[in-house]
């Protein structure tokens, strides 16, 4: 049951940034002025609840992408396979980009939630930013029955 009120989490995530921060067109990104492009591959350092972890972005055309979760499995090993996620390229060089992740929250437990990446291109290669992890909670510790951790996070483009 968790995993399926997640899983809807994620879904209406990516529905609102598809309606509200559709992907810029070629044409009106170059009208734009903008520089910046997030295509590509990225290595991603973040820092969640007190922990620094990493993960690697590949963005794929039409806003589909991937996260690969580099340590945060049990015992700081890679995830087993990349995991599904959404992005955006807004105005004024800002970037989103989400997806659902398994992450260790201190040193006993381990939360499923969606991870929400706001940020704006300090370079053509380089992104910084916030980022918002987002789990549900069967207890009634929130009257919204969700629970936010707030973190911070730097992307470089990685060459292929």
């Amino acid at each position: 049951m968790k995993l399926f009120s997640c899983s809807l989490l994620l879904v209406s995530v990516v529905a609102i940034q598809a309606v509200a921060f559709p992907a810029p067109s070629p044409q009106s990104a170059k009208t734009s002025g903008q520089s910046a492009n997030l295509a590509g591959r990225w290595r991603v350092k973040f820092t969640l609840g007190g922990l620094e972890k990493n993960l690697v972005l590949v963005t794929a055309s039409r806003g589909k992408a991937s996260f690969l979760l580099l340590d945060t499995g049990p015992d700081d090993k890679p995830a087993a396979a990349p995991a599904a996620a959404a992005w955006s390229q807004l105005t004024n060089d800002r970037v989103s980009f989400s997806g659902e992740a398994e992450l260790p929250l201190g040193t006993c437990c381990r939360e499923i939630g969606t991870m929400i990446f706001k940020g704006k291109f300090i370079s053509s290669n380089s992104i910084s930013g916030t980022l918002i992890f987002v789990t549900s909670i069967d207890e009634e510790e929130s009257p919204y029955r969700f629970r936010s951790l707030v973190g911070t996070f730097t992307a470089n483009r990685v060459p292929k």
